[in-house]
């Protein structure tokens, strides 16, 4: 079987239909929920193109109460599950072109979803398409499950398994080729609360409004307050001003009507590595540290600056930690919401290594908030994960990246969190190349055609070779 010319004679349907999926905001939107629509209307949008295509092209198809859905071909006991995800995370500003407009550049097709995980749910798809028409025989059914809350709190996985059978075996296309063994374990913690104010006296500046971050997993790429006081304006923007510059980093302060607004601009990036982003509300916080705020204002600033701020592997809450199989903890600090006199909110995405103690870093964080008036109120946690390098799903899917690329399959390991842990064997098998640039959660995400259509023929082969 030639996967790879299999993929050629389908290419230009595939784009066509990857362009259609993307251009569904899919965002979550709890404002447009409802009864068998639990993340909104685009999200349940994305999820029935899919549904709609499957059905099309023969397929038994599933809608699971708007959680989740899946997409079935053979027969047999055993199970083989695929699982990928329909939701997006916000957009953000700065794309080059319309992120929810499809766009082929040399190339690269640009959206936001490219690579995560419209792209790569659509050539597990056609994987799965390639498989049904080919009409080799298989042993096992095939499940591609399709997730619509993986962004968020996974709610979609924990109600569609709640449901539906647990496959034996499954792989996610949502992260790096060759293969992903081992996750670190995720902590989405949310602390609210009003900011105690450290110290009484006289300021210059009041900290009216301070906020940034769209999602927990996502590193802020903007941030803005709003201050007001008897100060001398000109003095304070151009303090603002020089401090930006020293540092090269892009912002603005200007004068309102009734206050100075402060924005800073930072570079998004994959909250599993924040130190590979600029988090704009850090860099916020550091430019505050030199301005006489008022009591609470600079309290709440003091308390970014003491724990948060050039703190990425946990060193200033003394989290600090690693193994020699997924490295260091990280926390992003993700989300941030303050006004003066009213609750604050912080969302921290922090992932730990394998032998990781959960109560005991959710121990950590409250002593340090605490203090400045700040409880956690939520945790979602998912355990870290971890599949055996001898187990067969490994080695065949080794088998076949090996065959097709000619390349030794090293066995990786992450901080991101992927599908496989929601499943008991499961693994993360690419889209992303080695070597190759990673734009998931950035302005300007792409994937490149040819590494898609790769993609697409390691995933036939792949499903053929564990459900044959």
């Amino acid at each position: 079987m030639n996967w790879k010319q299999e993929v050629e004679s389908r290419k230009e349907q595939m784009i066509a239909d990857l362009k259609d999926f993307l251009a569904i905001e899919s965002t979550l939107d709890l404002s447009t929920a409802e009864v068998n629509k639990p993340f909104g209307k685009k999200v349940d949008d994305a999820l029935q193109y899919m549904l709609d295509l499957g059905g099309k092209d023969g397929f038994h198809t599933k809608n699971v109460d708007g959680y989740a859905g899946h997409i079935e071909y053979g027969t047999g006991d055993e199970l083989i599950g695929v699982l990928a995800h329909v939701d997006v995370v916000p957009a953000g500003d700065g794309w080059t072109s319309p992120p929810f407009s499809p766009e082929v550049r040399t190339g690269k097709l640009y959206a936001r979803g490219a690579i995560d995980d419209k792209g790569p749910g659509m050539a597990a798809y056609y994987a799965l398409k390639i498989v049904k028409e080919s009409g080799l025989p298989l042993s096992k059914r095939v499940r591609l499950i399709l997730g619509t809350d993986e962004e968020t709190n996974w709610r979609c996985m924990k109600h569609y398994f709640s449901k539906e059978d647990m496959p034996s075996m499954g792989f996610t296309p949502d992260a790096d080729f060759p293969i992903i063994t081992a996750e670190k374990g995720l902590l989405d913690i949310l602390l609210t609360g009003a900011i105690i104010p450290t110290n009484i006296s006289d300021s210059t500046w009041v900290l009216e409004q301070f906020e940034g971050g769209q999602r927990v997993n996502m590193v802020p790429d903007v941030a803005i307050c709003k201050l007001t006081g008897e100060g001398d304006v000109f003095d304070l923007k151009e303090k603002v001003q020089d401090i930006l510059l020293q540092n090269r980093i892009q912002g603005y302060a200007e004068e309102a009507d009734d206050h100075v607004k402060i924005c800073v601009h930072g570079r998004a990036y994959h909250g599993s590595e924040p130190e590979k982003g600029l988090n704009a509300v850090l860099e916020l916080a550091k430019i505050l540290a030199t301005i006489d705020l008022d009591s609470a204002g600079s309290a709440y600033v003091e308390m970014i600056n003491r724990f948060l701020t050039d703190s990425f592997f946990g060193e200033k809450m003394g989290l600090s930690q690693a193994d020699d199989v997924v490295g260091k903890l990280t926390v992003n600090a993700g989300v941030f919401q303050y006004a003066k006199n009213e609750e604050s909110k912080l969302q921290l995405n922090i992932r730990y290594p394998l032998s990781g103690d959960k109560n005991a870093i959710l121990s950590k964080v409250d002593e340090c908030f605490q203090s400045y008036g700040l409880k956690i109120v939520d945790v979602d946690h998912k355990a870290a994960h971890y599949c055996e390098p001898d187990h067969p799903l490994v080695k065949t899917l080794s088998s076949v990246y090996e065959e097709q690329t000619g390349k030794k399959a090293e066995l990786l390991a992450i901080g991101g969190g992927t599908y496989a842990r929601a499943l008991n064997v499961g693994v993360a098998f690419g889209p992303l190349f080695p070597g190759k640039e990673e734009t998931a959660h950035q302005k300007d995400e792409f994937i490149e055609l040819d590494d898609l259509f790769q993609a697409t023929a390691l995933y036939a082969q792949a499903i053929y070779e564990l459900a044959k």
